[in-house]
């Protein structure tokens, strides 16, 4: 009897360890949230108050690393403002109308401060809080700033000492009719009676053409009001009560705005909602008192809502920990919960074109977001996934083109191929679909054979270019002769690679469809990438023979060979962008991009002449420094060995880059976090698991935690990855055999029937390589390298 007890209480206190080890049983997943993670060394991460996909993100600007508003580099507050993107490249996004607050020696409106240079104020470091759905700080001046959101308004309390210091207690606060990039055009505000600031500007966005009106309405409580009025530079007045700004003379930059004085309420306290919208203002004040009603403003009741809302994203995924530590659990949910601020939901404030179709925005940009974010959601969050896979859709409908990147309203500056086609395609061969609605996968196939045969005018910001060439000479011509549209004439390198995807996820939609001709012709082109090979270019680092011989060049119109340096573009020498140095690969190197053949992995491997010689180039590449894992190109090849049969070698590169280039610190991101992308790359590697978007494929490596769950938030069914044997030290990070529902199983891959059927996958691993995943027939499917395109094709 005495066995059994004991046996008893051992397996309760098993329970119980299991218990705190998971995130789904005692704690609380928000806890685990860091929204500081990468808001400092460029990861331009979002760091305040949004609701999953929300268009309203409130948090604080400030005058340093303020790509996203806010950024714990120690700068100064500028001001505190209610729309953002998270992560991007480039100039500051967003930061439309900020409010300021202050308080005005001896209260002479005479003596505020106006400007951006003038009323800067540093932030008290230690006073940041940020936790989904709120972000607080207290200012150097002791006016202390907390805000929540609801879908489309932001509601802030400024809360003010009782003594200022400097012969004042009356708060003002002020709205700037400007964003954080200063790219206003025009603006208007007008103020009435009650303090309600409403207003409009155009402006421009930070990575695409044209132009966007965006518009806002702002109330305020808690005290009386003494006075309003307007701004212009340093001077303000209590008439008139509404102006017209432009951008000045010779395009000087007019400062201007309105502003309200209270007096000084008895808590300190004055609240501000602002609506935001992009259809008008009287929409964002019905945005506004629609979703924050009333005259007491409920904050905790908004901060609830918005942090229900977090719960119900975040915790479709729990671990049991297994002893990993703190830091890696918040690094992974962290990571989880980046991946769902963008794109963000404007369903209901498109102005552009009516629809019923839901319409998403701030795909910043696609040539980031289709490698791992939005497979990422096709497992968590499929149901918004697929409105978002509807948007792009509804956005061709009316459009003519699929976006490549788009914010704002606007078109964003395509950077390679035609993306969205592996989005919709990856969106297809994993069945995507939702209770709210299906999608139109013949809409969709018209959609991406649009892209594969039609030039735009403008193929800077949607489509391809040069497809007269593509179709006649079979690859992307240096300096091509291309009279049918206009764009940035480089990448030749580069495009031929991503077009040669694009066209074998044509080929996919096509099989799939039944257009079987359609098929065998798009099958063909995705060889392309073949043409731009030359196996007598070699590459050297310092003058240093790397050994390597055979690297895709340029090649011209009449079919003679161009030449770029391999390096060229890599962290060894130089950046390459759209504007700043334009090559013929696209921020990244020959070196990295002589990987990107997604569809064709067994043919680049016979090119490079086996197996032996493909992971000797791999390696060399990540270990001479060639590769910047802060950059989207290379996040495939840390998975490529799987291919090769070597899957034990992805596990160790994975290893290689988490936690020391992934990690909870505030320079925990090794580059931009584009709008979700390095969150996902280090959400499934932590998971275990890879994709290859627009092939059915996700590659398996070891686990960073004892088990990871996923329920499906449309079949119900909990998918489930176990590790045996596993070290929270990270020595045994080999896997050594596999079951799948209890059956042995030896492919270093599956498909993504295991989240949809709630399949458990058990993983053996150990501190040494072992023969699971090492036969021909266990590695994932791909072209071969023959003009016919045969291979194992799924």
């Amino acid at each position: 009897m005495a066995s059994i007890l004991m046996q008893f209480a051992l397996l309760s206190l098993l329970h119980l360890v299991a218990s705190q080890n998971s995130t789904n049983s005692t704690t609380d997943v928000l806890t685990l949230v860091n929204q500081l993670i990468g808001t400092d060394n460029g990861g331009n991460v979002f760091a305040g108050a949004t609701r999953p996909y929300g268009m309203a993100k409130a948090v604080a600007d400030v005058d340093g690393q303020n790509t996203a508003g806010f950024s714990t580099d120690g700068s100064n507050v500028t001001g505190f403002s209610h729309m953002h993107d998270s992560g991007t490249g480039g100039n500051p996004s967003l930061g439309n109308f900020p409010l300021f607050p202050q308080v005005c020696p001896g209260d002479d409106i005479d003596n505020c401060k106006f400007q951006i240079a003038d009323r800067k104020v540093p932030y008290v470091a230690s006073s940041v809080k940020a936790t989904p759905g709120y972000f607080s700080l207290e200012l150097s001046t002791g006016i202390s700033a907390e805000m929540t959101v609801t879908e489309h308004a932001a509601l802030y309390h400024f809360t003010f000492p009782s003594s200022s210091g400097s012969n004042g207690t009356s708060p003002m606060i002020l709205l700037d009719l400007t964003d954080l990039s200063a790219s206003r055009q025009n603006a208007s505000i007008s103020i009435d009676s009650n303090g309600r600031m409403k207003g409009n500007g155009t402006f421009i966005p930070s990575f695409g053409s044209g132009s966007f009106v965006s518009h806002f309405c702002s109330d305020f409580r808690g005290a009386s009001i003494k006075d309003n009025g307007i701004w212009v530079n340093a001077r303000a007045g209590s008439e008139p009560k509404e102006i017209f700004v432009t951008r000045g003379i010779n395009l000087f930059y007019l400062e201007s705005g309105g502003w309200i004085q209270f007096d000084r309420p008895a808590n300190g306290v004055v609240s501000a909602r602002v609506g935001v919208s992009f259809v008008s203002a009287d929409q964002a004040c019905s945005n506004a008192e629609h979703e924050i009603p009333g005259d007491d403003w409920d904050f905790a009741s908004i901060k609830k809502s918005a942090e229900d809302a977090w719960r119900d994203k975040l915790n479709v995924v729990s671990i049991d920990a297994g002893g990993a530590s703190q830091d890696l659990q918040t690094g992974f949910y962290s990571a989880i919960y980046r991946t769902m601020m963008s794109p963000q939901n404007y369903t209901g404030e498109n102005p552009l074109w009516q629809s019923s179709e839901p319409y998403y925005d701030s795909f910043y940009c696609i040539w980031d977001a289709f490698r791992s974010q939005l497979p990422f959601l096709t497992i968590v969050d499929p149901i918004t996934l697929t409105s978002m896979v509807r948007s792009l859709l509804n956005t061709y409908k009316h459009v003519g083109w699929l976006p490549d990147c788009r914010m704002s309203l606007c078109k964003g500056f395509t950077q390679g191929g035609s993306n969205a086609d592996v989005v919709l395609t990856d969106a297809y061969v994993k069945n995507l679909t939702s209770p709210d609605g299906p999608i139109d996968w013949e809409l969709a196939y018209e959609a991406v054979l649009n892209d594969a045969e039609n030039e735009p005018l403008d193929w800077s910001v949607e489509g391809r270019g040069g497809l007269q060439s593509w179709k006649r000479l079979n690859y992307i011509p240096v300096l091509d002769y291309d009279y049918l549209g206009f764009g940035t004439n480089s990448r030749s390198i580069s495009r031929t690679l991503e077009y040669s995807y694009d066209d074998y996820c044509l080929a996919t939609l096509a099989k799939g469809l039944g257009k079987n001709d359609d098929h065998t012709k798009y099958l063909s082109r995705a060889t392309n990438w073949q043409n731009l090979w030359k196996d007598d270019t070699t590459s050297s680092i310092n003058g240093k023979d790397t050994g390597f011989t055979g690297f895709f060049q340029p090649k011209y119109l009449n079919g003679t060979w161009g030449y770029q340096d391999p390096i060229l573009c890599s962290p060894l020498d130089s950046f390459c962008s759209l504007t700043t140095n334009p090559q013929e690969t696209f921020e990244d190197s020959i070196w990295e991009y002589q990987f990107y053949v997604p569809h064709a992995i067994p043919g680049l491997i016979d090119l490079f002449g086996g197996p032996s010689s493909f992971l000797s180039r791999l390696d060399f590449l990540h270990t001479s420094g060639l590769t910047d894992i802060g950059n989207e190109p290379s996040f495939l090849t840390v998975f490529l060995p799987h291919y090769a049969g070597r899957p034990a070698l992805s596990s160790e590169l994975v290893h290689k880059y988490i936690p020391s280039y992934f990690n909870s610190t505030t320079t925990g991101l090794p580059g931009n976090d584009d709008t979700g992308a390095m969150a996902s790359f280090s959400a499934f590697c932590m998971m275990g698991l890879f994709p290859n978007p627009g092939q059915n494929i996700y590659f398996i490596s070891a686990p960073f935690f004892a088990s990871i769950s996923v329920t499906s938030p449309i079949t119900g069914k909990t998918a489930t990855m176990r590790t045996s044997n596993f070290d929270s030290g990270y020595e045994n990070i080999y896997v050594q055999n596999a079951t799948l529902d209890g059956v042995p199983y030896t492919k270093n891959w599956i498909d993504h029937s295991f989240f949809t059927e709630g399949k458990t996958l058990v993983l053996t691993v150990a501190g040494q390589e072992g023969a699971w995943g090492q036969k021909a027939e266990d590695a994932p499917p791909g072209m071969s390298g023959d003009r016919g395109g045969s291979g194992r094709m799924l």
